[in-house]
């Protein structure tokens, strides 16, 4: 059967059309400098990246602004140093413009100091609590070797990460004699998305943070103390009322992290749980409108 050139130009429009429309969401991907960028180099349009990273039982989180500006708060345990550095590498980080270290624990504070060893630092923030741990003194070295001034990390701070992404911070508000209600709690606010991250501030720092006044909305909310019983109380979560939470846990940990009343209190109020334990580095999106969030697995 003859087939007319007529026909011969309809099939090559189809399967052009299918090619293009199969190929078209390949040709997009996210940088690690945190824009959308075409196969050809071209931004398509400007995104915030927060990692809440997967460091097994303990916390750390990597901002990357729309402008490549980068902020990294806590650093895992002290077992997860090289993975920290690994972690710096996979993002291309090359300086780091803020760090915070939110409290001495060592899930918390004992990877950063091989992260600074290794990678120049423009400014430190940590609260004014002391620690005699070998973890907190091996910080203090690392930070004291790189010429570094700590920042007291504390509530009515704020400044631009970039001429577009704000950070707040909330707490701690005061001093307490437990070291996680010391814990440096930051807003990140970028275009009509926010995030709050709260190391393991409990229920006294979170009530403290309510009576401020200040404005804890958020879209996403880093669960307190690894999802314990002592923070995520429920008149926090409804004033910060959540669209999604992470929870930085690690499996099979012998704490019984997440706990199943704050799991219970989450589910109530409608809110999309994700968790380092099932799901590994945990990476949301903004375009300051929306927010997508992606999984390792």
């Amino acid at each position: 059967m003859r087939t007319s050139k007529s026909t011969y130009a309809i099939i090559f429009s189809l399967l052009a059309g299918i090619f293009l429309f199969v190929f078209s969401g390949c040709s997009l991907e996210l940088s690690d400098a945190g824009s959308a960028v075409q196969a050809d180099g071209k931004q398509q349009g400007k995104q915030l990246k927060v990692y809440f990273l997967d460091v097994g039982q303990g916390a750390s989180q990597l901002l990357i602004t729309p402008s490549g500006k980068t902020m990294l708060i806590d650093a895992g345990n002290n077992d997860k140093e090289q993975k920290m550095l690994d972690y710096m590498k996979k993002y291309r980080i090359d300086k780091l413009d803020v760090v915070i270290g939110t409290h001495p624990d060592a899930d918390h504070i004992g990877g950063l100091d091989k992260v600074i060893d290794h990678i120049p630092v423009d400014a430190i923030y940590m609260p004014k609590v002391q620690s005699n741990t070998k973890t907190f003194e091996s910080l203090l070295r690392s930070i004291k070797n790189k010429g570094l001034k700590v920042k007291t990390a504390k509530s009515g701070l704020s400044w631009d990460l970039d001429d577009q992404v704000h950070v707040d911070m909330l707490a701690p508000t005061g001093t307490y004699e437990d070291t996680n209600n010391m814990s440096a709690v930051v807003k990140v606010t970028y275009g009509q998305n926010s995030f709050l991250l709260t190391g393991d501030a409990e229920a006294e720092s979170e009530k403290d943070m309510i009576a401020s006044g200040a404005n804890l909305q958020a879209d996403v909310l880093l669960v307190g103390h690894h999802g314990s019983n002592s923070s995520t109380t429920a008149k926090f979560l409804k004033q910060v009322h959540p669209k999604y939470a992470v929870i930085q846990v690690g499996e099979g940990n012998s704490y019984g992290h997440p706990k199943p009343k704050v799991l219970d209190r989450l589910q109530q109020q409608g809110v999309e749980v994700y968790r380092n334990d099932k799901q590994g580095t945990v990476e949301v999106t903004s375009d300051g409108r929306s927010i997508h969030i992606a999984t390792e697995r």
